[in-house]
C-alpha cells in the first residue's frame, strides 16, 4: 500500500532531551537545510505539525492577525 502522491509519513524516535532527527528523505522532499528555522505547531486535540518553512510568513501573519482581531 503506497501513499497518495505528495503525501508522506515517517517515524522518528525522541531522545532523552526531547530531540528527534528529521529523516533524510523528509529533509530532501521539503528542502530542509542545516540552520533552517522550522515552525512547530501544536493543538491538544489534533497533535503536532511541522509545516514547510515556506509557510512561515503566512502562518505567522494569520496568528498575529487573529490575535489582534481578538482584542
Amino acid at each position: 500500500m503506497g501513499y497518495p502522491k505528495g503525501k508522506y509519513a515517517w517515524t522518528v524516535k525522541v531522545g532523552e532531551k526531547g530531540q528527534f532527527v528529521i529523516p533524510k528523505e523528509a529533509r530532501e522532499v521539503f528542502n530542509i537545510k542545516p540552520g533552517d528555522t522550522l515552525i512547530v505547531l501544536g493543538d491538544i486535540e489534533k497533535g503536532i505539525a511541522i509545516p514547510p518553512k515556506e509557510l512561515f510568513t503566512e502562518i505567522s501573519e494569520k496568528v498575529f492577525l487573529e490575535k489582534d482581531n481578538g482584542k
